[in-house]
């Protein structure tokens, strides 16, 4: 399942390293809040080279992230955690992407209007 969400940086949480059995680890957190009515807040967690994305951004920056959702139980309890796999600075709209695919309007195009052209109702 991919989601995607934009909305401003409001924290950058410090970039935390370790070892596993697979070898060296990084991973990086930081908080957005959406811009609705009523504002949501949410972490998300960039790991590996997906964490040099971060380094780029500023507390403030509105930026649209593309992200996983992953649940594990440990101990009877579940966490979340939402994993960034594209962080994109400025906002991406999906409507303004189609204006700009649109093809510009030809006069040709246009129907000629016609004289005394009653409608049936």
């Amino acid at each position: 399942m991919s989601l995607e969400i934009t909305g401003k940086i409001i924290k950058i949480l410090p970039e935390q390293r370790g070892q596993g059995k697979n070898g060296e680890w990084v991973k990086q957190e930081f908080v957005i809040e959406t811009m609705d009515q009523y504002p949501k807040k949410a972490c998300f967690s960039a790991w590996g080279d997906k964490t040099a994305n971060i380094k780029q951004l500023l507390q403030g920056d509105e930026v649209t992230v593309s992200f996983n959702i992953e649940s594990r139980e440990y101990n009877e309890r579940w966490y979340t955690d939402l994993r960034a796999w594209k962080i994109v600075k400025g906002t991406q709209n999906a409507s303004d992407q189609n204006i700009n695919d649109m093809p510009p309007i030809n006069e040709n195009d246009i129907p000629p209007e016609g004289e005394g052209e009653d409608l049936p109702f």
